[in-house]
């Protein structure tokens, strides 16, 4: 029986008069890789934060494990990983400090910092300073510090920004291990179709603040073999419809 982990029902917030995100409903099955597709300023990043209790919703609800995103959020950051925006790092400090730092502020006292580099394609880099680190360096310890506690959820931000064409094909590997081999579950947004195509199994796509469509992606293949990316971008603009 499919568990679903992340959920949103009529979703809506509201800034300054202004609404953002509204009657947003989605849900995300455990051990997926859900990918959430949006034009750059859609209300992808507004909809993760109110996922993490990072934002309160202005209606509606959002889920994760089964924990109320507005009342429980302490205890679903403790049980998730996440990169949010731009990571943000004590730019002083060697990478291990960092990882050891977020560590103790999860409540984790003892744990290798190492194999998450590793992983992360950062090997022997643990005593250099964040501050000479590049772009797409940063973006692999921001990847490896939301990792590192082995949560049992993942949301990630654009997590492929800053990484050449070898990168992004690191983390895609990456990623399937860590739902195929620890079980994880993953909510990615991006704004880049193909990312978003060649690693998801169910998609979701955002239009001004709001879901315009879910589907199974081996399912869009099979209705689409020829026209998926037109079909796709289309939804993207704001068409209304079912994907």
């Amino acid at each position: 029986m499919k568990q679903i982990v992340i959920s949103t029902s009529n979703l809506a917030k509201t800034f300054a008069g202004k609404a953002v995100i509204r009657n947003c409903t989605f849900s995300v099955e455990r051990g997926s890789i859900y990918g959430f597709l949006g034009r750059n300023g859609a209300g992808k990043t507004t909809v993760l934060k109110l996922l993490l209790g990072l934002l309160k919703p202005s209606a509606g609800t959002a889920a994760v494990l089964g924990l109320d995103s507005a009342r429980d959020n302490e205890a679903i950051l403790r049980r998730t990983g996440n990169l949010i925006e731009t990571p943000v790092f004590y730019e002083h400090l060697p990478a291990s400090d960092n990882l050891r730092l977020h560590l103790a502020y999860m409540g984790i006292e003892e744990a290798d910092v190492e194999p998450a580099l590793c992983r992360v394609g950062l090997p022997g880099t643990g005593s250099q300073p964040v501050s000479t680190f590049s772009l797409g360096m940063r973006q692999r310890l921001a990847i490896a510090r939301a990792i590192i506690h082995r949560p049992e959820v993942l949301i990630l931000d654009e997590p492929v920004n800053g990484l050449d064409p070898v990168g992004m094909k690191e983390m895609r590997i990456l990623f399937r291990r860590l739902v195929q081999e620890e079980g994880m579950t993953i909510l990615m947004s991006s704004h880049l179709l193909s990312e978003i195509e060649q690693i998801a199994d169910h998609l979701g796509i955002i239009a001004d603040g709001t879901i315009v469509g879910e589907a199974e992606m081996t399912d869009l293949r099979k209705r689409h073999p020829s026209d998926l990316e037109d079909y796709l971008i289309s939804l993207i603009q704001g068409g209304v419809g079912h994907v």
